[in-house]
């Protein structure tokens, strides 16, 4: 059983009256032992003139279904990473049972969304060609220290080889939040993460940590940054100016090179091999 990433929003694609066309796009969070090609996808247009939860909830109940009748499982939760959209999702999914969680951990969506406005958009009927109006930029959160419940005792810069990633499903972990690895990615490549130290608390740290659905580190003001959930950024630690520059870049380069792969991981001590927690992070431009 895996959560559903949902987006339902406005396309750049115009009805014959003029309007914006809207669409349900619907999708599994894969893992990293989901085949590739092999998840469950659904999408559905939807008229500008019927954009409410009603119908949003009929057609999430046409993907549950879908979803049945393809042999996938009920989902057990729903992320949705459109702050705008959150309480029209939430509206739409309790009738049918399903939970909500508002979060930017939608990697498999953002990457199907992004193929589609490459491939499937500029060849619809209707298309807006050209370039469109940037987003008002967002003043970014404030970043705060973390949850005393979710704060380790110390932590460290580390690396993995993508290929040990690979493996990662079959490392014994508590609380996991793994994604796959894209095939492009040289298996020589070094991935950045970070290693949580917490002692006997280390348990209840990664509980802690996976409910503020991490998404990726970033640098910040001489900072180490976790962003997570929506609009979250939880403060790490303090760097030094050097520090803080070698670690801006090593991020950068993940993005260019290893399509912004990061890990965080929670463990007892260094000494420890099993993991309280583990999660896999993506540095994803949203679109």
């Amino acid at each position: 059983m895996s959560d559903w990433e949902v987006d339902f929003y406005s396309r750049p694609l115009l009805d014959p009256d003029g309007r914006k066309r809207w669409e349900l796009l619907v999708c599994d969070t894969p893992t990293v032992e989901t085949p590739p090609d092999k998840g469950f996808q659904f999408c559905k247009d939807c008229p500008a003139d019927q954009v409410n939860s009603l119908w949003l909830g009929e057609a999430l109940a046409l993907a549950l279904d879908a979803a049945a009748a393809g042999g996938y499982g009920r989902p057990q939760r729903l992320r949705c990473w459109r702050q705008a959209m959150v309480s029209m999702v939430q509206r739409a999914a309790e009738p049918l049972g399903l939970a909500v969680a508002p979060s930017r951990r939608c990697y498999a969506l953002i990457d199907w969304l992004q193929e589609r406005q490459r491939t499937v958009y500029p060849r619809q009927e209707g298309y807006l060609a050209g370039p469109r109006a940037a987003p008002m930029p967002t003043a970014p959160a404030p970043a705060k220290p973390l949850p005393d419940a979710a704060r380790g005792d110390a932590w460290e810069w580390a690396s993995l080889p993508l290929a040990s990633l690979r493996e990662a499903g079959d490392w014994p972990v508590d609380f996991s939040g793994l994604v796959p690895v894209p095939a492009r990615i040289a298996s020589d490549a070094a991935i950045p993460g970070v290693r949580l130290f917490a002692g006997d608390r280390a348990l209840a740290v990664a509980g802690w940590v996976a409910g503020l659905e991490p998404l990726k580190f970033t640098v910040s003001d001489n900072c180490l940054l976790l962003e997570a959930g929506l609009d979250q950024r939880w403060l790490l630690g303090r760097l030094d100016p050097g520090e803080a520059q070698a670690a801006a870049e090593t991020f950068a380069e993940s993005c260019q090179s290893t399509a912004g792969l990061q890990f965080l991981s929670v463990q007892n001590t260094s000494r420890t091999r099993r993991f309280a927690g583990f999660w896999l992070l993506r540095d994803q431009i949203l679109p």
